[in-house]
């Protein structure tokens, strides 16, 4: 039988780095583009002004600094019967964190070729695209061990948690769109 306790918490902890690097663009962000200002021969954008290179290292940066505070809880003040499935280091924490940035980039880039507007909504993609980049590059770190229902407890997760997240930033000015 599983423990969907353990299996939730599990799940959380581990997208947690990604969540950061995902929310930091947002209160962090600005200043110059990450493709600064250029387009492709399509005349669009490659990713638009909203994927800024001070966002892109803030999110990185908080995400890491994230991951290195779950190693030190782990290894610290974690109880000593208290086991993740992986090893969990600072460079995983980084690991998640890039890939969340690199997913949210990839889906920017695939918005702005199918014609969909900087800031304009792509439901289900929108809230999925970090989630989708960090479980793909963590396959790339030491030993993670993502299983299937570790994977559904995070997507089924992450849809009404950024949604709700994003409903607040907007009611508190931080976004200019709920979505």
């Amino acid at each position: 039988m599983t423990n969907w306790i353990y299996e939730v918490v599990y799940a959380l902890f581990f997208i947690f780095p990604a969540y950061v690097a995902n929310a930091m663009p947002v209160v962090l962000g600005g200043g110059t583009p990450i493709d600064l200002g250029r387009k492709l021969s399509d005349g669009k954008p490659i990713f638009g002004s909203h994927k800024t290179i001070r966002g892109f290292i803030a999110g990185v940066t908080a995400g890491t600094l994230v991951g290195l505070a779950q190693e030190f809880v782990l290894h610290s003040v974690a109880p000593p019967d208290f086991v993740l499935p992986f090893h969990y280091s600072v460079l995983v924490g980084f690991v998640i964190s890039l890939g969340a940035l690199l997913g949210d980039l990839m889906h920017s880039f695939v918005k702005r070729r199918i014609n969909i507007a900087e800031g304009a909504p792509l439901p289900i993609a929108d809230q999925l695209d970090f989630v989708a980049g960090a479980v793909l590059l963590s396959f790339l770190a030491p030993a993670p061990h993502l299983n299937v229902l570790t994977i559904v407890i995070i997507l089924v997760i992450t849809l009404p948690t950024h949604l709700l997240t994003n409903i607040i930033a907007y009611l508190a000015g931080v976004k200019k769109t709920p979505w």
